[in-house]
């Protein structure tokens, strides 16, 4: 794993766990719309009594939509801070804190518990206190980040996750934690987080690692970027080469799929990132612009000059990393055993569009830090300086 890509990885870890369960506001009712499925959703066979730690964050709304609309019973247990009672009178409401008090579970069963916050192994023991034998099924969303290494070229499941590091107490109290501490240890809390599952409900649980989760209702900007900016037209900084591979999964497709995964009692750990065949940047970036009207153009910048501009992978070109030996894995993670237990995909138009629509609502704050690469990305001003010495650099070897 590169070491850009791993500093962008523990600010976007900080940043995640900030906006999935404290300080969002409520949705606004332009917003809102985004996490409600399509009317034609069938109804499942059998309805399900399925209980979801958070629920309001990223993919949360997500689960809860299709969950409802496919005809489950849905209960939360959060803190009601992030969006509270985003879902009153349509599901039952806990409150609780995972990195402390869990008692609202205290006598209740459920069919399935999806654990979407979990960022610490002390969360997980903590709610099996109350939920070990009290589900029939544990379904925990890990991270490809909890792999140890990037250098296997579509590496399955079976590949190594990360150890606990020499002196870190797996089961640390997270309000201990420096929050740049919580991004650096964010890959192996997750790792040991899955070690933690296994403990508890062995036999009757579900890892499922996501790639990068784009979309609406996505503040962390590492893919909002570029839709953002294409959309804004003019010469557009590319990043390193157009066969550069990427992977990514839309909340809504991840979110779907794991609702389906419960209904099935399907168990084992899985890899969830797409799309069903290998992704360039250039059918990424080119797919975004299908759905804009801007005229955007593109230069690609090789990967060697944006180092000597410290434009970083990953956290100034959003979604994008070098291919190399060390990043081999990153965006090649195979994905044949989800595809097998019925991962599908919405066309990457519709994914670039909802987003655009979306990121259209959002607060005028969060546009002007988009605009100015505050979370992901470079401002515009950083932009033409780049793409200018790129081309005076061309012109002079000419």
């Amino acid at each position: 794993m590169s070491t850009d890509r791993r500093t962008f990885l523990k600010a976007s870890a900080i940043a995640s766990a900030a906006l999935g369960l404290d300080v969002l506001p409520r949705l606004a009712s332009a917003e809102s719309a985004w996490s409600k499925p399509s009317p034609r959703v069938a109804r499942a066979a059998k309805p399900l009594d399925i209980l979801i730690l958070g629920g309001t964050g990223f993919t949360g709304p997500e689960q809860v939509e299709y969950a409802i609309a496919r005809g489950h019973k849905v209960t939360l247990i959060n803190r009601n801070k992030t969006r509270p009672d985003f879902f009153k009178g349509r599901v039952d409401q806990l409150i609780g804190d995972l990195n402390g008090d869990m008692s609202a579970l205290h006598g209740l069963r459920f069919d399935v518990v999806i654990d979407n916050p979990t960022t610490a192994p002390a969360w997980v023991r903590n709610a099996a206190q109350y939920l070990a034998g009290n589900t029939n099924h544990y379904i925990f969303i890990s991270t490809i980040s909890a792999y140890a290494s990037d250098k296997n070229v579509w590496a399955d499941e079976t590949d190594p996750t990360h150890a606990m590091p020499t002196g870190l107490d797996p089961y640390v109290d997270m309000n201990t934690l420096r929050p740049e501490d919580r991004g650096r240890y964010y890959g192996p809390l997750k790792a040991y987080s899955e070690k933690e599952v296994e403990k508890h409900y062995s036999g009757l649980n579900t890892i499922i690692r996501p790639g990068l989760i784009v979309g609406p209702l996505d503040r962390s900007d590492r893919f909002t970027y570029w839709p953002y900016r294409i959309d804004k037209g003019g010469d557009v900084l590319a990043p390193g080469t157009s066969t550069d591979p990427v992977q990514i999964i839309d909340s809504r497709d991840l979110a779907e799929w794991t609702i389906r995964m419960a209904e099935n009692r399907t168990l084992g750990t899985f890899n969830a990132t797409g799309p069903v065949k290998p992704l360039t940047m250039a059918e990424l970036l080119y797919g975004i612009k299908a759905v804009t009207i801007a005229g955007a153009q593109f230069t690609w910048v090789p990967a060697d000059f944006l180092h000597e501009q410290k434009i970083s992978p990953w956290r100034h070109m959003p979604v994008w990393v070098p291919d190399g030996p060390n990043n081999a894995a990153f965006s090649r993670r195979s994905i044949a055993k989800a595809l097998a237990a019925g991962l599908t995909f919405r066309p990457l138009a519709v994914t670039a569009k909802d987003t655009l629509d979306w990121n259209a609502t959002r607060p005028a704050t969060e546009l002007e830090a988009l605009a100015e690469g505050k979370v992901a990305g470079i401002s515009a001003q950083r932009e033409t300086e780049v793409l200018a010495a790129w081309k005076a650099k061309q012109a002079a070897t000419k």
